[in-house]
């Protein structure tokens, strides 16, 4: 009778414990299947950078880069309901101010981009950068680290501009974004 009262009770903190609140995680993993979407994961491996001509500060902000994960949708004269019902939930899960803060956000009405983040100021866990496009479709990039801050986001994209990026990983976004 213990043991049923004690998974009883471990099933039922376990069944309220999960957060079901939507989040760029659970989009991105519920749409990668769904025609329409484009998933692409990144690892650092794309950048093919001679780590031995990077300065201290752009090694640091490389070692805090652990993935990208990009998730685009494009629309055309088929998909433009679904298209504007697909932009309202990622607008509503970024407007989420206890898990996302913004930093920038361009444009207006249905055309616009934003950067966001996840964490404290100087230990940012992950950057969103989201674009959307009445015309084109929309894109989100998931760039997950571990303790970046604004500055090694700059210096990341200092970094981004040396590269040599190896476009086989892109290849499913080929085409996509006009």
């Amino acid at each position: 009778m213990r043991v049923i009262t004690f998974l009883a009770i471990a099933l039922s903190l376990l069944l309220f414990s999960c957060n079901s609140e939507p989040s760029l995680q659970k989009y991105f993993v519920d749409n990668q299947e769904k025609p329409g979407f484009v998933v692409v994961d990144v690892s650092p491996s794309i950048l093919n950078l001679d780590k031995t001509k990077l300065t201290a500060d752009q090694s640091k902000a490389l070692s805090s880069f652990e993935k990208m994960n990009i998730l685009a949708y494009q629309i055309n004269d088929k998909n433009k309901s679904e298209f504007d019902v697909e932009r309202k939930k990622i607008n509503e899960i970024l407007k989420d101010t206890t898990n996302y803060q913004q930093l920038m956000k361009f444009g207006s009405g249905k055309d616009g981009a934003s950067i966001s983040f996840i964490g404290d100021e100087d230990h940012i866990d992950e950057f969103i950068l989201y674009g959307a496009k009445s015309d084109n479709g929309f894109a989100v990039v998931r760039i997950l680290g571990k303790d970046m801050n604004p500055a090694d986001a700059m210096t990341f994209l200092s970094v981004l501009k040396e590269s040599n990026i190896d476009m086989k990983q892109l290849e499913a976004l080929k085409g996509l974004m006009k």
